[in-house]
């Protein structure tokens, strides 16, 4: 970053942004605790339709108008259709009855309905009542410093651990619902949907990806060639021609290619060099007991889930080559990985470390970031892991085009500055995701600080 920047903010408006911000933080505290108290609202008038229907000794249609009866109170108060507000009393239901320490954090305006709904959805189906609260106490603290899209992949691996019944298990049954159907839609048009296993519809949706990008590259080289310059348009704001008018977006390339790949079997009408040849790459971490068959603990997909163990060990074995990753027992800090030389395996540490975007609350996927130097190579920042972060393309140039700093504490724990002062930490997912349960034994200290 340079020391003046075109376009930066003087200091009044930095004060005045550092107000407004501010305003903001405290409205969303106050929305917060408003959400609370409307869920507690919700949830004692559902406590009352459910008295009233214990006490009936009618037929079940006639237990039910209690219950109906206070939806359509409600709804009609509140201009909400009676079925909406039967789902709001439902999750009202849920979270005041199993999740009370989540209620009073919504309560205390530390997170919000996303992060609740977050908590709510991955815990449960965990049935245990100690589970649950062993659950609630885990995720709540990520909860509290982290956007709620973060959150829902570590609550979910979470609950996974938590689970009585092994991801492996379940993921047998589901498997066997796998199916593909179509799905009419208005105007001519219609939906193909695929519910497949998790590894390969992302793998899939990734070879799609990397397909388009290759044709938007074509469609550059053939505008440089045609036109002498590069035109803007095509698929992601990359170039096109105006002679082809190939202006197809991300999405629209990946729908075409897909259905050539379903029709003829080859991308035929995308026809760049080696299209044919593009691969899938995705991202599995594995615990080493899962790996070895000693546990059903389930693997992670870098930047969505869970996945389960037998899965995992089907990848790991097909795979040209694996990394053995030590971690810190109690931070989850990576410790060291094998093949640690810069280069390639600097690359593999960073990947296991940081798993997506690094800027707060980002989560796309590090093989579509760039590795930033923290402290930028030209200002003597050695090309090493305690200065080196993955960025998303947004972030990278927001970094350098503008007032935002950052600072890398120990443990690979950035720390942004926003232009108008504010703080924000954002700790590697792997420290959470690779922390042991309070019931996992450890002879390491436990360190709470954060950096």
């Amino acid at each position: 970053m340079t020391d003046s920047l075109e376009g930066d903010f003087s200091p009044a408006e930095l004060v005045m942004m550092g107000a407004d911000v501010a305003e903001l933080v405290a409205l969303q505290v106050q929305k917060n605790t408003l959400d609370a108290r409307e869920m507690e609202l919700i949830h004692g008038l559902t406590t009352r339709a459910v008295a009233v229907q214990e006490r009936a000794s009618a037929s079940r249609q006639a237990a039910e108008i209690p219950y109906r009866t206070v939806a359509a109170e409600i709804g009609a108060a509140v201009r909400l259709s009676d079925r909406s507000v039967q789902r709001l009393m439902s999750e009202a239901h849920t979270l005041f009855t199993q999740f009370p320490a989540t209620v009073e954090s919504l309560a205390g305006g530390r997170i919000s309905r996303a992060h609740v709904r977050a908590i709510v959805d991955a815990g449960a189906h965990i049935t245990d009542p100690q589970a649950r609260i062993d659950f609630e106490t885990t995720a709540l603290p990520i909860a509290e410093r982290e956007s709620a899209s973060r959150l829902r992949p570590f609550a979910k691996m979470l609950a996974e651990r938590i689970h009585p019944r092994s991801l492996t298990e379940r993921h047998e049954a589901a498997a066997g619902e796998r199916a593909v159907r179509v799905v009419d839609l208005p105007d001519g048009m219609a939906d193909i949907i695929a519910t497949l296993p998790v590894t390969i519809a992302h793998a899939a949706y990734d070879r799609l990806s990397a397909m388009a990008r290759e044709v938007t590259r074509a469609i550059a080289a053939e505008a440089k060639e045609v036109l002498g310059v590069p035109v803007s348009g095509g698929a992601e704001g990359a170039p096109a021609t105006e002679d082809s008018r190939d202006m197809r977006s991300a999405d629209q390339l990946r729908a075409d290619i897909l259905t050539d790949l379903l029709l003829a079997g080859a991308p035929g009408a995308h026809i760049p060099t080696g299209l044919g040849a593009i691969r899938a790459n995705v991202q599995v971490v594995v615990p080493v007991l899962a790996l070895l068959g000693r546990t059903e603990e389930p693997a992670t997909l870098a930047g969505v889930g869970p996945v389960d163990a037998d899965t995992a060990r089907r990848l790991a074995g097909g795979a040209k080559g694996w990394d053995r990753v030590l971690t810190h027992p109690i931070s989850g800090h990576v410790l060291s990985t094998d093949r640690y030389r810069p280069g390639k395996d600097l690359k593999r540490v960073l990947q296991v470390r940081d798993r997506h975007c690094r800027f707060p609350g980002c989560r796309l996927a590090v093989r579509i970031c760039d590795i930033d130097h923290t402290v930028d190579f030209a200002f003597g920042g050695l090309t090493s892991e305690d200065n080196l972060a993955h960025l998303c393309r947004r972030h990278h140039t927001l970094k350098h085009e503008s007032a935002w700093t950052v600072v890398q504490k120990s443990r690979g724990v950035l720390e942004w500055t926003s232009p108008s002062g504010r703080v924000y930490p954002d700790i590697p997912t792997s420290r959470v995701m690779f922390q042991p349960l309070a019931d996992e034994p450890s002879d390491v200290p436990f360190d709470p600080a954060p950096f």
